[in-house]
């Protein structure tokens, strides 16, 4: 093979980025710009602008050492941000990196499929070989410097000039049409990698804030009784996939007929698990949460557990508690090990409620917190998240690649998922049945986020929140309580308020309301349960 210089490896593999990895970009593009004599020549410089823009960026790492190390992993990892962007129209921004390095290797799998493989092979190894076969042609260290500098300067050049021949064009592009940078490819992974890793190891030592040390018991003299308060963080539960919220399919069949409170309007602090289970349990609402925040600030767990008069176990069949339950007992339920209820390859939510009994009786001289995380409806997979049985609505998307499923398939997969929540939440609230009498139980369920189902081509969910549609952003969520919590919370005015717009923000200061805690942290008009009093 006959060497070539550096300078042409790395035109080539711009040229070569610009037209095969940047599909979900023009199709953005051209949706905000149509085709036609106007934006025509606009969409050219677009092409011409990002192939200066890949040259100047490998220009400045085009050392002999360095430049086809890192040309193969970008074409190694843009075939697969290719992939997942043409496919399931998702952005690869930061969150969406902290949520994927914070996924288990059975999610991971659930992700993969021949489509996927195919991209790997033919965008990411085949390109990735070429690159690593062809000889390069060597230079002297002075005239291959003042080439690369050449080679920066012309791209700079280019880049201008072609933003000032369509300076009315980009003005638009850049102000008023900022989510279409973020499915450049692969300069805007790139970009969120560095936030990334900027965010999570390059920064000053943690040291962890406390918070509500002063948290105490707070209760009437007539209020004896301990209590058993269990909190069901879901998976990916859309509200308008609830029949408890008017969707015309009974997905929630046995929560009907529990006397539960539903709350129809409730919005989620974030779009993936990374973000919105963390935030959920901050103290921070989600105008000030951020992921340094989170890590470095205790949460409404911690603030239980400082009144040291309540028994706290969280039970995760996710892939884990996002740095909620660091500092309290933790049982992951992924496992067979763990969970004796794993059917059909798949450890189920329920299995999480067994043993629960032996927790409460261990602890009957304290109040208890249990928090059920589920792996609810999780996808791409929907079709594995319920057994067999509750195969209610057909024909299903039987496969990862939603897209070679009709919509219709992929909601009836996603509502039996739903379904079987719905079970599993039943089961849950019946087990909290039989404590009752000698203790005053409540149960909070609340989505984590939501989840497309391929509405305008979007799928799964992650989006950044400004851009997020509904579906992501509306979650399911309700609370069920048992007689003493009814009479302790004034069952009849929670009941005409449920129907107030709350968010994730309130359930840090209703999981204190809702033990009765006193602490400064605590804020009664954020607590749902006080919104239920007139």
């Amino acid at each position: 093979m006959k060497p070539i210089t550096k300078t042409k490896l790395i035109f080539s593999l711009s040229l070569f980025l610009a037209s095969f990895y940047n599909y979900a970009f023009f199709s953005n593009v051209l949706e905000v710009y149509p085709f036609g004599w106007e934006n025509g020549l606009f969409l050219v410089s677009i092409f011409i602008v990002l192939v200066a823009l890949f040259n100047f960026l490998f220009s400045l790492v085009s050392s002999k050492y360095t430049l086809k190390p890192i040309m193969i992993v970008v074409l190694l990892v843009s075939s697969l941000t290719s992939y997942f962007m043409n496919i399931y129209n998702v952005v690869i921004d930061d969150s969406m990196i902290r949520n994927m390095m914070q996924t288990n290797m059975d999610e991971s799998l659930d992700l993969v499929t021949l489509k996927q493989i195919a991209y790997f092979l033919l965008l990411g190894v085949l390109p990735s070989y070429i690159v690593y076969k062809i000889p390069l042609d060597e230079m002297p260290f002075k005239k291959d410097i003042f080439t690369r500098v050449k080679v920066i300067g012309l791209s700079l050049v280019v880049i201008v000039l072609s933003i000032l021949a369509f300076s009315k064009h980009y003005t638009s592009f850049f102000r008023e049409h900022k989510p279409l940078r973020y499915s450049v490819n692969p300069a805007y992974w790139i970009y969120s990698i560095g936030k990334y890793v900027n965010a999570t190891y390059f920064k000053e030592e943690l040291v962890l804030k406390q918070i509500g040390l002063d948290a105490k018991l707070h209760r009437d003299a007539d209020d004896i009784k301990r209590r058993v308060v269990i909190m069901v963080v879901g998976e990916a539960a859309r509200a308008d996939h609830f029949s408890l919220n008017g969707y015309e399919r009974e997905t929630n069949p046995l929560l009907a007929k529990q006397d539960i409170i539903n709350l129809p309007n409730v919005s989620s602090c974030g779009t993936s698990t990374a973000e919105s289970v963390p935030c959920m349990f901050a103290v921070y609402g989600r105008g000030d949460y951020s992921y340094k925040k989170g890590i470095s600030t205790e949460n409404v767990v911690d603030v239980l557990k400082h009144t040291k008069d309540i028994a706290i176990l969280w039970r995760d069949n996710n892939s884990d508690s996002k740095g909620v339950a660091l500092r309290v007992p933790y049982e992951g339920y992924k496992s067979t090990d763990v969970n004796t209820i794993c059917t059909e390859g798949e450890c189920r939510d329920i299995g999480m409620l067994v043993g629960l009994e032996s927790f409460i009786e261990k602890n009957k001289d304290k109040d208890i917190f249990i928090v059920l995380h589920q792996m609810g409806n999780h996808g791409p997979a929907y079709y594995k998240r319920y057994t067999s049985d509750f195969k209610k609505f057909k024909p299903v998307c039987k496969t990862n690649q939603l897209e070679k499923c009709t919509q219709q398939e992929i909601a009836n997969a996603y509502d039996n998922a739903i379904l079987y929540t719905d079970n599993f939440l039943n089961e849950t609230i019946n087990f909290l049945k039989q404590y009752d009498k000698e203790y005053n139980t409540a149960l909070i369920y609340m989505s984590d986020h939501g989840e497309s189902l391929g509405e305008n081509g979007i799928y799964l969910h992650g989006l950044p929140y400004f851009m997020a549609p509904d579906a992501q952003t509306h979650i399911g969520a309700f609370l069920w309580l048992g007689d003493g919590m009814k009479n302790i919370f004034d069952e009849k005015s929670l009941r005409t308020n449920a129907a107030k717009e709350y968010s994730q923000d309130n359930l840090f200061h209703t999981l204190l309301g809702i033990f009765g805690v006193e602490s400064k942290v605590y804020k009664k008009d954020m607590d749902i349960l006080q919104h239920g009093k007139q």
